[in-house]
């Protein structure tokens, strides 16, 4: 074999192996892209879910604690922003909000016994703390999927693909106030 078709075979090796490190690496980052999509998606089904359960819930309380307002408004005004949000930064404040809201209106229900016995209101409270519970899945779920896509498109060499490639960073779900959401809403019987 001659020096010239062995240099060739060489290059025509390099250029497969750097073209299929390519193919690889792109569609990997594609793949997490779409992850990342699909476990906000999955968040923002959880938050609607949340939504519509919250007209239920002030409707049952309004029943028992007409003159309590201020609570129901507060409340309506959280669970428009939570329907509003784009983005996890919006998302987090929003939940920040909505958590509040909710604090608020088991605190009114509290004071009435005969709330916290109707069958209606217990089941509307049952799904809600199901619900808080899948949001809480639902962010862990895309905070890792945030994670995984961040560290892949932020390592060498993949940085030299991803840049051009139109890969960028995403936020990660946080919620601004911890303390807020450390524990779901009380809910006592």
């Amino acid at each position: 074999m001659s020096t010239g078709l062995i240099i060739a075979i060489a290059a025509i090796a390099l250029i497969v192996i750097i073209a299929g490190y390519l193919w690889a690496t792109y569609n990997s980052l594609v793949t997490l892209r779409v992850r990342v999509d699909e476990a906000w998606s999955d968040i923002t089904v959880q938050l609607k879910r949340r939504a519509d359960l919250i007209p239920a819930l002030i409707e049952t309380v309004k029943g028992y604690a007409a003159h309590e307002s201020k609570v129901f408004d507060e409340v309506t005004k959280a669970r428009a922003e939570t329907i509003s949000a784009q983005g996890p930064a919006e998302a987090s404040r929003a939940e920040n909000h909505m958590q509040e809201a909710l604090k608020s209106i088991f605190a009114v229900a509290e004071a009435y016994p005969q709330l916290q016995a109707s069958q209606n209101f217990l089941q509307l409270q049952g799904e809600l703390v199901d619900t808080e519970n899948k949001i809480q899945a639902s962010r862990r779920f895309y905070n890792g999927g945030v994670r995984e896509y961040n560290t892949k498109i932020q390592v060498f060499p993949n940085n030299l693909i991803a840049g051009p490639f139109g890969f960028t960073s995403r936020e990660f779900f946080e919620v601004e106030d911890a303390a807020a959401i450390s524990e779901p809403p009380r809910i006592q019987f």
